[in-house]
C-alpha cells in the first residue's frame, strides 16, 4: 500500500485530465476525418475538411484577424507589463494598493469587462467618443467600424492607403485595447516578482562604476529578467490565440463584428461547431490547425531560450 500511495494521490487529477483534456483532444482529431454534426457521425470523409480550409475565405479572414490580434497584443502587453512592474518596484508607499489596482482587471470576469467596454465604445453615448470630442476629434464608429486603423489614420491626413495596408479594423482595434488592458496587470505582477529577485549588489556595483539608470536597465535588469520575459512571451502568445469572450460579447453574433473583421479563429470554431452549421468535424479540423500553429510558434520561441540567462 505504501508504494501505491503516491499514485492514489495523483489519481483524481489524472482522471480529470483524461476526461476533460486528453480524451477530448483525441476525439477532436478523430472527428476531423468524419462528416460529423451535432446529431452524430455520418461517414468517413478523410482529408475533405482540411481541403475545405484551403478554399474557405471566412477561415482565412478569421486567421488574419487572429494574427492582427497577436501582433498588436503580445508586444504591447509585454512592454507595458515591464514598464508598470518597474514603476511598482520603485514604489514603497501603498505598494500593496497599487498591486491590487493593477491586478483587478485580471480577476474580473471577462464577460462583465466586455459589457463595460462595449458601453465605453458606444458610438452615440460612449465615454471614448465623449473624450475624443473634448479634444476636438470627431466621434468614431469603434465597434461598428470595419475600416482599418491605418486607413482611418492616414485618411485624416488626406492619404488613401490600399485596403491590404489598412491594418486591423477599428472594431478589432477596440478588442485589442480591451485584451491588453485585461492581461497587463497579471504579467506586471509576474515581472514584479522577477525584478525583486535580482540581487541589489549588482545595482550597487553599477552605481559605484558610475552607470546611469538607463544603462543599468539594459545591462542588468533586462538580462536578469529574461526568464520572466520568456515565460510571459510564450503564455501571452498562447492565450491571445484563444481570445473569444470579448469578441463574442462586444461584437458578437451573427457575423463577428462589422463585415466579420473581428471574427477571430476561436470564434469561427465556435460558429462552425455550435452555430447554424453545427459542423463539428469542420470545427475540429480548424481547432487542430490552430493547435499546430500554436505548437510551431511555441517551438520557435523555445529556440530563443539560448538568449535566456538563468
Amino acid at each position: 500500500m505504501g508504494k501505491l500511495s503516491p499514485y492514489l494521490y495523483l489519481l483524481p487529477a489524472t482522471v480529470i485530465l483524461l476526461l476533460f483534456r486528453f480524451i477530448p483532444i483525441v476525439l477532436s482529431f478523430v472527428i476531423s476525418f468524419f462528416e460529423w454534426t451535432i446529431t452524430g457521425p455520418a461517414g468517413f470523409i478523410g482529408l475533405e475538411n482540411y481541403q475545405q480550409l484551403l478554399y474557405d475565405p471566412e477561415y482565412w479572414q478569421s486567421m488574419l484577424n487572429t494574427f492582427y490580434l497577436v501582433i498588436f497584443v503580445v508586444p504591447t502587453t509585454v512592454i507595458l507589463s515591464l514598464v508598470f512592474a518597474a514603476l511598482l518596484n520603485t514604489v514603497t508607499f501603498l505598494r500593496g494598493l497599487f498591486r491590487t489596482v493593477y491586478f483587478i482587471p485580471t480577476v474580473t470576469s471577462m464577460v462583465a469587462v466586455s459589457i463595460v467596454w462595449r458601453t465605453i465604445f458606444n458610438q452615440q453615448s460612449g465615454l471614448a467618443n465623449f473624450l475624443l470630442e473634448k479634444i476636438g476629434i470627431a466621434p468614431l464608429g469603434w465597434l461598428a467600424e470595419s475600416n482599418g486603423v491605418f486607413h482611418l489614420l492616414f485618411q485624416s491626413f488626406g492619404i488613401n492607403l490600399p485596403s491590404a495596408l489598412g491594418g486591423p479594423s477599428l472594431a478589432l482595434f477596440a478588442i485589442i485595447i480591451v485584451t491588453v488592458w485585461k492581461s497587463t496587470g497579471y504579467n506586471a505582477i509576474i515581472y514584479l516578482a522577477g525584478l525583486q529577485n535580482i540581487p541589489k549588489v549588482y545595482y550597487e556595483a553599477a552605481d559605484i562604476d558610475g552607470a546611469s539608470k538607463v544603462r543599468q536597465f539594459f545591462t542588468i535588469t533586462l538580462p536578469l529578467i529574461s526568464p520572466t520575459t520568456f515565460y510571459v512571451l510564450i503564455m501571452t502568445t498562447i492565450v491571445t490565440f484563444q481570445v473569444f469572450a470579448q469578441v463574442y460579447m462586444m461584437t458578437g453574433p451573427p457575423i463577428g463584428g462589422p463585415l466579420g473583421t473581428t471574427k477571430v479563429i476561436v470564434y469561427y470554431i465556435f460558429e462552425q461547431g455550435f452555430g447554424e452549421a453545427q459542423n463539428l468535424s469542420y470545427a475540429s479540423a480548424i481547432a487542430l490547425v490552430l493547435f499546430l500553429i500554436i505548437l510551431v510558434l511555441t517551438i520557435m520561441q523555445k529556440r530563443m531560450e539560448k538568449y535566456v540567462h538563468y
